[in-house]
């Protein structure tokens, strides 16, 4: 790689115009090749995908049914797609900018002259060809939401085909140079200031790909379908550290300017949004032989603690579904400014600080992220229509990763209030709406089904699968799902289908039991679906009965006895209208707005928001001012503004807070709060 596409500099924006250029292309029948048989099973063969970061894997197929169509992106795949992409970059915090080159091989059909990549923002100052020939590109107008095409001209010249390569075998037959440099305002990175972080002394930077981000700061065909490995060389200042979703290769090297690069490498073709970095203060704690966690030195400890139990996690998942293929199963716990929980990001799982209890309670998250290493990771919806292939599916590993690990009670409780937010939230969107359906449907964007479809839905769809087919049997398909799909795109068709080849095999009855299109495609809870065990909390569903009935409160020393899903379960079962009195006594018993529990904190801050209830606004404004975490912000500042009390207390506070939260927490609160940036 060539040191000085590290350096930081100022590009000047060229926009070329794109010719026409017929090649002469090797490869033939491309979209054929890409759907042979053969190359489903040598994706999907586990023995051929190597953690060893000095073997590839195989060029993963394109879908082209009309379920694995993706509209969010503006790339042409069956013409010419991305198998790989090796990034040369320089952080720079002062101009909140990453910039350098991009070098993507790319397979190209027959008569194939350009390539179409996604861009958002993106400041491209060159293109050239493995030569060094400059190659015509051209940026298009822009799509609000979706960003703007970068078409770029093919090199007239094809690669030469690696004589080692089997006949059949696919391989790229263009590589293109891309040089360029994020805008500051790339919605995929986050720049955190000093005061910023937990330290307080050096800035943070962090990405977030999911959903379509990524082309902000890396042109290639942002879209998940896509498959593809990468590489990259990362220099930062020091003494800040680099990590990314790939494995770390070797130590840093010293450059000029008192900085240093960070290499890594992914040779399992991954879908782009899982491309991440994080840069900053932070060191690393060794769990186990396969697992370890990065946080700052001020939170380091405490993390490690925290995510003691992540070697037994890794044994359960794979106890449960198959071979953990990634090498490694790393986390980072980043400031507070992460909008999410976590991001499954390969190798590197991306945590909140918020998931930190001391207790361990929150740790379904780290079964979550670890869970996709399977479902998500391994394999993933070509389009963001299927959502809950991810997400429903791994929600569902979660909790049986959850039972091995911390017991049939903990993962029933779990399970009881998925269940609860599940009912809760059809009941409030409408049965019938079009939201509410696993699989989005056409004349909405994938972005709007709700998050309870993805995530509670699937859960409660694949319990129900399990229930009545046996789990035994079910558990073995679902292995074999995973396996022979690694490292590829699906769709909620292709699991359905699969399904019925394996399980159902024409069994009418068994059919009409499952309710498998009604469940992906309808909308509502189907009549089917596998109710939790009552006696998961019986003991608080009878302390909320006591309490809607005579106001009676749970002893202290009962309510602390209680997991942290029994707490939870207990909030939430409360009446929506308090009075100050009520609350005043809820706090002083139970010692709400002391809890070490985010999630518990949390309930407690919307409840006494939501009544309006003075003494809980300043620790609502120190929760908010330190938090960005958008599951907990974007409601909390709903609740203020859905009266008239708290309308002007959430404006003087975000006017404090928003310029900490990520784009995405920002766009959620902006829209609650019809704020408008100055001009």
């Amino acid at each position: 790689m060539a040191g000085n596409a590290r350096r930081i500099v100022q590009f000047t924006l060229a926009i070329s115009t794109c010719h026409q250029n017929h090649q002469d292309i090797a490869m033939r029948a491309f979209i054929q090749v890409l759907l042979l048989p053969c190359l489903f099973l040598i994706a999907g063969c586990g023995d051929l995908i190597s953690s060893d970061t000095g073997t590839r894997g195989p060029i993963a197929p394109i879908l082209t049914s009309k379920e694995a169509f993706d509209d969010q992106t503006f790339a042409k795949p069956q013409e010419a797609r991305v198998t790989h992409l090796d990034l040369d970059l320089a952080v720079d915090f002062e101009a909140k900018t990453i910039g350098g080159t991009a070098v993507l091989d790319v397979l190209a059909s027959q008569n194939a002259e350009e390539i179409i990549l996604d861009s958002n923002g993106l400041r491209i100052s060159a293109v050239t060809d493995e030569a060094g020939n400059d190659l015509a590109f051209a940026l298009g107008d822009t799509v609000e939401g979706k960003g703007e095409p970068l078409t770029i001209q093919l090199p007239a010249q094809t690669l030469e085909r690696d004589a080692s390569l089997a006949e059949g075998e696919l391989a790229p037959t263009h590589r293109i140079t891309i040089e360029y440099m994020s805008a500051p305002q790339a919605e995929a990175l986050q720049w955190l200031s000093p005061e910023q972080t937990a330290g307080g002394e050096y800035p943070f930077l962090f990405s977030q790909g999911q959903a379509i981000n990524n082309r902000t700061w890396i042109p290639t065909q942002d879209s998940p379908g896509i498959r593809q490995t990468w590489e990259a060389t990362i220099s930062a200042p020091e003494p800040l550290n680099v990590v990314m979703s790939g494995v770390v290769q070797g130590d840093p090297q010293e450059e000029e300017g008192s900085r240093r690069a960070f290499s890594f490498v992914m040779n399992n073709a991954v879908p782009p949004y899982l491309i991440a970095i994080a840069a900053g203060n932070i060191e690393f704690r060794e769990l186990g032989p396969r697992s370890g966690v990065w946080a700052e030195p001020e939170v380091i400890e405490a993390a490690a603690q925290e995510v003691g139990d992540t070697e037994a996690l890794i044994d359960a998942g794979i106890a449960l579904f198959g071979d953990y293929r990634w090498g490694r199963y790393d986390m980072i716990v980043l400031p507070p400014a992460f909008p999410y929980g976590g991001m499954e990001n390969p190798v590197m799982t991306f945590l909140t600080p918020t998931f930190i209890a001391g207790d361990r309670s929150n740790n379904g998250l780290v079964a979550h992220e670890l869970a996709h290493s399977w479902s998500g990771n391994l394999t993933t919806y070509s389009s963001w229509r299927d959502g809950w292939l991810n997400e429903g599916v791994t929600s569902y590993f979660e909790n049986r990763i959850v039972e091995e690990v911390y017991g049939k009670k903990r993962a029933e409780q779990e399970y009881a209030l998925s269940y609860a937010g599940l009912v809760e939230g059809i009941e409030n969107a409408g049965a019938d709406n079009p939201a509410t359906a696993m699989r989005t449907p056409d004349e909405i964007s994938p972005f709007a089904t709700r998050g309870f479809a993805i995530y509670d839905k699937g859960t409660i769809f694949l319990r129900t699968v399990e229930n009545i087919i046996g789990r035994e049997t079910f558990d073995a398909w679902l292995t074999q799902w995973f396996d022979s799909h690694a490292f590829q795109p699906v769709t909620s068709e292709m699991f359905l289908a699969d399904l019925r080849e394996k399980l159902i095999k024409g069994d009418a009855e068994l059919e009409e039991q499952l309710m498998l299109d009604e469940w992906v495609y309808g909308t509502g809870l189907p009549a089917n679906a596998s109710k939790p065990d009552p006696q998961a909390f019986a003991e608080v569903d009878n302390a909320v009965a006591a309490y809607a009935n005579a106001g009676t409160l749970p002893e202290g020393d009962v309510w602390r006895g209680w997991t942290a899903a029994e707490q939870r379960r207990f909030l939430e079962e409360l009446p929506d209208e308090l009075s100050a009195e009520q609350l005043a006594a809820l706090d002083n018993s139970l010692g709400l707005s002391q809890s070490a529990n985010n999630e518990v904190l949390f309930l407690w801050l919307e409840a006494a928001l939501r009544n309006q209830y003075d003494p809980a606004v300043p620790q609502a404004e120190r929760f908010l001012a330190k938090v960005g975490r958008n599951k907990f912000v974007s409601p909390l500042f709903t609740a203020l503004n859905d009266t008239a009390w708290g309308k002007p207390i959430a404006e003087r506070i975000y006017a404090k807070t928003r310029s900490g939260y990520h784009a995405y927490t920002r766009s959620n609160v902006d829209a609650t709060l019809q704020y408008e940036e100055p001009a």
